[in-house]
């Protein structure tokens, strides 16, 4: 394998769209606010018409790409180095098959951060500029917190993944984060609803990430790595999988309800069917390491509700 096919490999593309899932959805509801209110933003000149036309919108998805990259650079890095993926079946780890060294690996995860850092420094300028100092200041720290929860989750002696609270920083920072966030930089101000929607992108990449740690919880077991999943169980792992889908279509349900105009704003009920789908596949599964394929479809499914979602809410 040639060293860029590795450093792909390494960057796990496929994890892409779930990660955009949430900046979607919440610069979609955002941007509809800020022209409804006429706020205008420096690189369009106006406030834009089309999501897809926001400079603040490219700028967020490249920000969550570099933290989900930085993320999968950390998490073949602190697993290859502690031996967890020794074993590992499935897709390969760069360094725990050798191809990628740590040292090379540490490189690339500063690399990644730092452009990460700066393209979260335009980022900011631009939706505040010098208007709002605390908000601006606020939005740096956050960006500092996300750098490091992307290492932390399994690189050092006190690495989060390995203690089972890797669920809740997902939820958190692909959910609440990712969706209030993204909304914020859009319109200045927050509301109660938008929990709905947060909760829901949190509650789908929770479900993507329990899925992974299903599959992975023999190998998990022997290596020490005490996911929630392994202290959960099988089992129990299966019916939090079950409430975390349910739940967050529930929200989103709801949200829509709660914003009701016309019929079309419950097209995004197609991207669950796959999750109902899912969930009876979960239930019936005797092998975990047969739930790989389940992880793409859940992923994609939620790009496809946060597509629909934002075309016709």
């Amino acid at each position: 394998m040639s060293k860029i096919k590795a450093w792909i490999a390494a960057a796990r593309l496929r994890t892409l769209p779930l990660s955009v899932s949430g900046i979607i959805v919440g610069a979609s509801l955002g941007n509809t606010i800020s022209n409804q209110i006429n706020i205008d933003f420096p690189i369009t000149g106006n406030s834009s018409p089309h999501i897809w036309q926001s400079g603040i919108f490219w700028l967020a998805i490249l920000v969550t790409i570099g933290f989900q990259v930085l993320s999968n650079f950390a998490n073949d890095y602190g697993d290859g180095v502690r031996g967890t993926d020794a074993k590992r079946q499935g897709e390969k780890r760069m360094v725990a098959s050798g191809i990628i060294s740590p040292k090379q690996m540490k490189t690339g995860m500063i690399i990644t951060g730092v452009i990460t850092f700066f393209l979260a420094t335009i980022l900011i300028f631009i939706a505040f500029r010098n208007e709002n100092f605390i908000i601006s200041f606020i939005f740096f720290n956050l960006t500092i917190v996300s750098i490091i929860a992307a290492v932390k989750y399994t690189v050092g002696k006190k690495a989060y993944g390995y203690s089972g609270l890797g669920d809740i920083f997902v939820f958190l920072f692909f959910g609440l984060l990712s969706v209030l966030g993204s909304y914020y930089l859009y319109t200045h101000t927050l509301n109660w609803q938008l929990l709905l929607p947060a909760t829901a992108i949190g509650c789908f990449s929770a479900a993507v990430l329990n899925l992974n740690n299903m599959r992975d919880i023999e190998n998990d077991t022997t290596a020490g790595k005490n996911t929630l999943v392994v202290k959960l169980g099988l089992q129990k792992a299966k019916n939090y999988h079950a409430f975390l889908l349910l739940f967050g279509m529930s929200c989103t349900v709801l949200y829509t309800v709660i914003n009701y105009q016309e019929p079309m704003q419950f097209l995004f009920l197609v991207a669950f069917i796959p999750f109902l789908l899912n969930i009876v596949t979960v239930f019936k599964n005797k092998s975990p390491m047969l739930l790989d394929g389940e992880l793409k479809k859940v992923a994609l499914s939620t790009f496809l509700f946060a597509i629909l979602f934002t075309i016709f809410m």
